[in-house]
């Protein structure tokens, strides 16, 4: 897509009032607050593993506790997730007290070899209890390794996986770029729908965003046994800041998909940016696909004449909620609804298992 092409589909977009606006953005905070933050120790050793590079977080209500997936390759150890305990309220946070690990196992019964699955993001099936989990393939000199969504048991057990739409397959010239796959995933509709989040555009759709204009990536809606139903466009921000040093590495994609409630239309999406030299920012927002253009048969949104993306609306920007940093966060969750009527959103940073990085939990309520 040329430069001209994808500004007039944004443009449109606001025009249409499909994305936020500035006078959306000075309410954003009214509903939500900050209840509290926790943080875990640098590689903490748990059972064997390191701990760390947390992308997604789940609540379990069978169990009250909450399912963390690693996006670790396998490279420090086999593909993993944990699960977890925190208390949250009204008024706190607190400590986050890890309760076990599974490794990921393939159809073979053993442990993913390293560099052949990237996990993203794990939701909990309300219907069966299972897990659904992401993982973005590999795009590298000589490796093509499609993407995809996959159903394990509750021990990590390989189940099966999901059909995944021809656009989103791995070729030469098309197909996600390398770490911009299928980051976000959630179920909709109470369960009968799952819905993914490309990161970033495919490279049929167009260029990445950068400082002067945002990208279109891809939210497919699919039925829980694999029927592809609907894709649509989802447009990003552009990057929020230059790169300091000029050809430092910046990046916006979006990290995270969660249905809002029983509406099969309506999403929070969280878009995370980051700039070297100059930090994180993570947003948040409404989304609603209603009225969008089905794309699930579209080679190429580039070639869209006439596209109409989803409509957002900023929810939250957390630069605004005086945390003590705002870091790679990735995941989000819904939690337990407070006595005060709000319901709990818990947010997961992902640390890269770097030392200069934290593995955060952040609790919000929302109206």
């Amino acid at each position: 897509m040329s430069r001209r092409s994808l500004a007039a589909v944004l443009a449109c977009a606001f025009a249409l009032g499909l994305v936020h606006s500035p006078a959306a953005e000075a309410g954003a905070l009214r509903s939500v607050r900050l209840i509290g933050e926790q943080t875990l120790p640098h590689r903490l050793d748990f059972q064997g593993t390191t701990v760390g590079g947390l992308s997604s977080i789940d609540y379990d209500q069978r169990t009250g506790e909450y399912v963390l997936i690693s996006d670790d390759r396998s490279q420090l150890q086999p593909a993993r997730f944990y699960t977890a305990r925190m208390d949250v309220d009204a008024r706190e946070l607190g400590e986050v007290r890890l309760t076990g690990t599974h490794t990921f196992t393939g159809e073979d019964g053993t442990a993913y070899a390293e560099g052949s699955v990237d996990p993203e993001e794990l939701r909990v099936d309300p219907f069966t209890g299972r897990y659904y989990w992401s993982q973005e393939g590999e795009r590298a000199a000589g490796v093509l390794l499609d993407p995809s969504v996959r159903e394990a048991r509750r021990d990590g057990g390989y189940v099966r996986d999901l059909p995944i739409p021809d656009s989103s397959r791995m070729t030469e010239d098309a197909g996600p770029r390398r770490n911009l796959g299928p980051e976000g995933l959630t179920f909709a509709a109470s369960g009968a729908l799952v819905t993914s989040a490309m990161e970033g555009p495919l490279l049929q759709d167009g260029p990445e965003a950068d400082t002067t204009r945002g990208a279109l990536s891809r939210i497919t809606v699919q039925g829980r046994r694999g029927p592809v139903f609907a894709q649509y466009a989802y447009p990003m921000e552009p990057v929020f800041a230059e790169p300091v040093p000029a050809d430092g590495f910046a990046m916006t994609g979006v990290s995270s998909i969660l249905a809002e409630g029983t509406d099969k239309t309506r999403y929070l999406v969280m878009e995370r940016s980051f700039v070297a030299g100059v930090g994180n920012r993570i947003r948040i927002y409404r989304v609603d696909t209603s009225g969008a253009t089905n794309v699930a048969y579209s080679d190429s949104l580039a070639e869209e004449d006439h596209l109409r993306p989803v409509r957002k609306r900023l929810l939250l920007d957390l630069a605004d909620l005086g945390l003590d940093r705002v870091d790679n966060v990735e995941g989000m969750t819904w939690g337990p609804r407070l006595d005060t009527g709000e319901r709990t959103l818990l947010l997961v940073s992902d640390d890269n298992f770097s030392p200069s990085q934290v593995t955060q939990f952040v609790a919000l309520a929302v109206r």
